[in-house]
């Protein structure tokens, strides 16, 4: 028996029946020559309607719109003023200037505080000079904020005030005692601005305290001028009167608070007034009494050799004058003459002014030719405050 063979369904398109002509070949489009591009006109875009056009489109638009509104309300007079009121409106937002809207005030500059020309002050009340940038002078939204820091202590704010009419404000404040350190802020809608320079007041309202080292109260001072010395808080100052002459002068202590001072004496006693002020302005004061001394200078001489045999000549001499003052002090500065009287020789003589410890030195050579016998040294020593003063001594040429 034969087998049946089924034929697969096949999809292949049949082929269109030829026409006759050739099958036409694809070519790629060529690019344009250059000469051809040079004649391409480009493509300009518009800048956009100008303001004038704009005008005119809108007053189009509106005149349009005036017609239908005439023709649903029925009014020319209704629909001139609506135009009117909508052409001005519409002008005037277009051409009128814009306003600016007002721009507020920052607090960036801090304001300062007028240093006093003295910290320290016995009262207890005090005024800041504080000045502020102009900007702010009389807006009531700013105002200024006192803080106060007292020895070893933050600052903490003490007060508010509103600004003055005026670039400078006074503001009372209150002081405790010692150290007061004050800064000032500005408050104001846009917060707080940096601390000003610090200022510093000290309350002191203690007098000072003096204490003498010299002379002591009832002393004899035996000069012209008394030296008074001492101490005291510093930069109190001191003003010193005799009032037994009316002499009086003034010294202002160190920084260590010592002060030294001369005042001139009167015959007898003296009595010394004294009133010591110091920088916050509190006042002491005391007295002295002194009497000036009838003491003499005094100045006496030594020798090398009292005795010097012939023999020996010549001989070098040695002189020494000590000059001391009326209150038995080794005196410097002392003018003092030598005198050597030898026999069979003439008189030499010589000059000088005593030491810090009180001597003068003259030296002089006895020669061969001296005669035996008993021959003299003297001294005479002057100075401008203690007058003068003299000493001699015996000097012998023996066999």
């Amino acid at each position: 028996m034969a087998t049946r063979r089924t034929s697969r369904p096949t999809h292949v398109r049949p082929r269109p029946p030829s026409s006759g002509r050739p099958t036409p070949k694809k070519s790629r489009p060529r690019s344009p020559a250059p000469g051809r591009l040079s004649l391409h006109t480009p493509i300009r875009r518009t800048q956009g309607i100008p303001l004038l056009g704009r005008l005119a489109l809108a007053l189009g638009i509106i005149v349009v719109a005036a017609g239908v509104l005439y023709l649903g309300i029925g009014g020319l007079s209704s629909v001139a003023s609506s135009l009117g009121a909508t052409i001005g409106g519409f002008v005037q937002g277009v051409t009128a200037t814009p306003t600016p809207r007002p721009t507020q005030l920052v607090a960036s500059d801090a304001p300062s505080i007028q240093s006093p020309t003295e910290p320290y002050t016995n009262q207890d009340k005090v005024d800041l000079i504080v000045t502020v940038p102009t900007a702010l002078v009389g807006n009531p939204a700013y105002h200024l904020k006192i803080y106060l820091a007292l020895a070893d202590q933050v600052a903490a704010p003490i007060s508010e005030v509103p600004i003055g009419a005026t670039a400078r404000s006074v503001v009372p404040v209150k002081l405790s005692k010692g150290i007061n350190d004050f800064t000032v802020t500005i408050i104001g809608p846009g917060g707080e601005s940096e601390h000003s320079p610090l200022v510093r007041y000290v309350l002191d309202a203690n007098p000072p305290g003096v204490k003498l080292t010299t002379p002591k109260n009832g002393a004899t001072v035996n000069g012209k001028v008394v030296e008074v010395k001492g101490r005291t808080q510093a930069r109190t100052t001191i003003i010193a009167r005799n009032q037994s002459n009316g002499t009086s002068i003034t010294v202002t202590a160190g920084a260590d608070g010592t002060f030294d001072l001369k005042l001139a004496l009167a015959a007898g006693a003296n009595k010394l007034h004294f009133t010591a002020t110091d920088p916050a302005g509190n006042v002491t004061q005391f007295d002295l009494t002194v009497k000036r001394g009838a003491g003499k200078l005094v100045a006496t001489v030594s020798l090398s050799a009292y005795r010097i045999p012939r023999s020996a000549l010549p001989e070098r001499l040695r002189l020494v004058a000590q000059v001391t003052d009326p209150d038995g002090n080794l005196l410097a500065g002392a003018r003092v003459t030598f005198t050597v009287s030898i026999p069979g020789i003439p008189t030499v003589t010589g000059s000088g002014r005593t030491d810090a410890n009180g001597r003068a030195v003259f030296q002089t050579t006895i020669p061969k030719g001296a005669s035996v016998g008993q021959g003299s040294v003297a001294i005479l020593a002057k100075t401008t405050d203690f007058g003068q003063s003299s000493d001699q001594t015996v000097v012998s040429i023996t066999r």
